[in-house]
């Protein structure tokens, strides 16, 4: 590829990223996969893309800043990455937590497609959250530890599962799909994959494990309690700001 094309396909994705979401994404992710093919002139471009877009004060970081960032974390030209991790060193999403909570080994995990073992410790760190918060030492969740769980670390969490999942998953996600279903829950354990054939999927062999699965399907909440904790998530005030 030339240079004049490869600056009008540069153009042409600054130009995209400029239209309000839902983005065309098909198209994005294709010229994304163009630029990183011609090499590492491409992925410089691709480089001040995700540069640019994360020092804005008025663009909201997603799911295509993930997708930029796993493509050049992986590209193989180590000033590159050098460069990503100097500008970089803690990813794209910023990881806060009112309560000293560590999120970086869930962000390696995301960032490495290890959705099982990312579920795992997303129920795990909901689990030490409660801990804090409500102050016992359950290894389960109740839902009235829900409400005291912090604004921040749910949002990270979120965040972190949507940027890295090309927006498929993420506990917003799945609070947008119930509330669309008028919040039966039948309905929506079969549209994120959770129920098929009229029955509940058996953990783990049942899941899907990788981003072919139905929007919603990941993380996972234990349903063998009922549905009061999931519901007590999805009326958790972080959703409302």
């Amino acid at each position: 590829m030339d240079s004049d094309i490869l600056d009008k396909k540069y153009v042409r994705l600054k130009k995209l990223l400029q239209l309000q979401n839902p983005y065309p994404k098909l198209e994005i992710w294709a010229l994304i996969r163009e630029i990183s093919q011609v090499g590492e002139k491409g992925y410089y471009k691709l480089f001040n893309v995700l540069k640019q877009r994360y020092e804005s004060t008025h663009i909201q970081i997603n799911f295509i800043d993930g997708f930029i960032f796993e493509i050049l974390r992986d590209c193989g030209y180590i000033k590159l990455i050098d460069l990503l991790n100097t500008n970089f060193p803690y990813g794209v999403v910023l990881l806060q937590s009112d309560v000293g909570i560590d999120y970086r080994p869930l962000q390696h995990l995301l960032v490495t497609k290890q959705f099982q073992k990312a579920d795992e410790t997303t129920s795990l760190v909901l689990c030490r959250l409660a801990q804090k918060t409500s102050q016992h030492n359950r290894s389960w969740l109740y839902f009235t530890d829900i409400a005291k769980l912090p604004s921040s670390d749910l949002y990270t969490i979120d965040q972190l599962w949507q940027v890295h999942s090309e927006g498929l998953f993420g506990l917003s996600i799945q609070r947008k799909i119930w509330l669309s279903h008028n919040s039966n829950w039948e309905m929506f354990w079969n549209k994120i994959g959770w129920k098929v054939n009229n029955t509940m999927c058996r953990y783990p062999q049942e899941f899907i494990w990788n981003i072919t699965a139905p929007p919603g399907h990941l993380p996972l909440c234990n349903q063998l309690r009922g549905v009061q904790v999931l519901a007590a998530l999805f009326h958790h005030p972080v959703w409302l700001k």
